[in-house]
């Protein structure tokens, strides 16, 4: 799968002085770089020891004028643009070197809550309640199921994530039998102003970005599983279901699923899933579970489809 474009950890840092990150434009490197910002505390219900994503330690995509092996691609299904960042929901992980200090940087495009004038994460992120991953940024939480590891990435978005293994294209690199990522929907530049036409629209972008690359090759073909109206955290949403061939490895199922935030009706909230087809993948049954199980922050239990 992919690397989204974002904010990741400068390859090759040393020295002591302020942690610093740099824009991957989603094929390389470019010459944008920032402090980076404090990271968010993370709430996991997957088993002890289990990576938190994105920010797996080592994790860079290769550097400028470095490229070379051993990356560890895991699964990758959102790109989210909070406060001038673009936070992928995994990231591709490598070494390489180069560094620079603090420059031009993206206009902000969203604020989380807590967001510094500095363009850094949001140092006080609300806390995630026991079973929950909170979306701070869309005022949503989403269930975590049992076996999963749910965390609030540093931005304040929920990421969903189980299952990691060696990946069909690269052996040495990991992938994950299934993530759900939430965002908004302007974080991936979708044009639509409805639930259903974003939804439709961001299908395809989802089915690439996670099953489409090096890692799975092409993919071949899908089929059209569910296009329908859904309820979700009392709004009335949209979702999109596709069945996908790939030219090696696992098929997949993605989904986009979009509604307005609880928080700001204005605002369409996006969800992006991704599951192998694999007897150790989760199933559809618990895609839908997901999806009735998200709620308003704060709220009760999930309005479901």
């Amino acid at each position: 799968m992919t690397t989204p474009p974002g904010w990741y950890p400068e390859p090759g840092q040393t020295g002591n002085g302020p942690a610093l990150e740099r824009w991957w434009d989603g094929t390389e490197w470019t010459e944008y770089t920032r402090t980076a910002p404090p990271p968010a505390p993370a709430f996991g219900a997957g088993a002890p020891g289990h990576p938190q994503y994105p920010g797996h330690p080592g994790a860079f995509p290769p550097a400028p004028g470095k490229r070379r092996g051993g990356l560890i691609a895991i699964a990758v299904i959102a790109a989210v643009v909070v406060a001038g960042a673009v936070v992928g929901g995994v990231v591709a992980l490598g070494k390489g070197g180069g560094g620079s200090a603090d420059s031009a940087r993206p206009a902000p495009s969203l604020t989380a809550p807590g967001q510094g004038p500095d363009g850094g994460g949001p140092p006080d992120l609300p806390k995630s309640e026991p079973g929950f991953a909170l979306d701070a940024v869309d005022g949503v939480s989403l269930p975590v199921p049992d076996g999963w590891t749910g965390t609030t990435s540093r931005y304040g978005l929920a990421e969903l994530t189980v299952g990691e293994y060696a990946c069909p294209g690269d052996p040495s690199s990991n992938c994950l039998r299934g993530g759900v990522f939430s965002m908004p929907a302007v974080s991936v530049k979708l044009k639509s102003t409805t639930a259903e036409a974003a939804a439709k629209e961001d299908i395809s972008a989802n089915a690439e970005g996670a099953y489409g690359g090096k890692i799975y090759g092409d993919i071949t073909s899908h089929t059209q599983l569910l296009s329908q109206k859904v309820a979700v955290a009392g709004e009335q949403g949209y979702l999109v279901r596709w069945k996908v061939v790939t030219e090696r490895g696992d098929d997949g199922y993605v989904q986009s699923l979009v509604f307005p935030s609880p928080s700001d009706p204005e605002r369409l909230v996006l969800v992006r899933y991704g599951f192998d087809i694999n007897p150790k993948a989760p199933g559809l049954a618990v895609m839908d579970e997901i999806t009735k199980g998200i709620k308003a922050s704060g709220s009760g239990g999930g309005t479901g489809v």
